[in-house]
C-alpha cells in the first residue's frame, strides 16, 4: 500500500530592501517661552553632539529668529536628533 505524499506548495520568500532615496532631511527647532537657554543648550549638546558654544549660538539663534536649522542629515539621524530634543517638550520639525 503506496502511503499519499503530501505537496509541499512552492514558498517565495520576499526580502525587504533599503530604499531610501539618500535626499537630506532637517531638524528645525523653533523658540518656546517655556525653556531656559541653560535647558535648550544642553538638550542641543545631547542631541548634536555638538560645543556648548555650537549650542549656545544656536539656541540665540532661535531665540531671535524664532526657529533655526540645527541639525542635517539622514532621515532615522534627524528622527533620533528630533527625539531627544522633544525629551524636554522642545517644538521641532523634520522638514526633507
Amino acid at each position: 500500500m503506496d502511503l499519499p505524499t503530501k505537496n509541499t506548495p512552492d514558498i517565495d520568500i520576499i526580502e525587504e530592501e533599503d530604499v531610501t532615496i539618500g535626499l537630506e532631511s532637517k531638524v528645525v527647532l523653533y523658540n518656546d517661552e517655556w525653556h531656559t537657554f541653560d535647558e535648550v543648550i544642553v538638550q542641543l549638546m545631547k542631541a548634536v553632539a555638538c560645543t556648548f558654544d555650537e549650542a549656545r549660538d544656536k539656541a540665540f539663534e532661535v531665540h531671535v529668529k524664532g526657529m533655526a536649522m540645527i541639525f542635517n542629515g539622514k532621515f532615522r539621524d534627524c528622527l533620533r536628533v528630533s527625539s531627544v530634543l522633544e525629551e524636554i517638550a522642545l517644538h521641532t520639525q523634520i522638514v526633507t
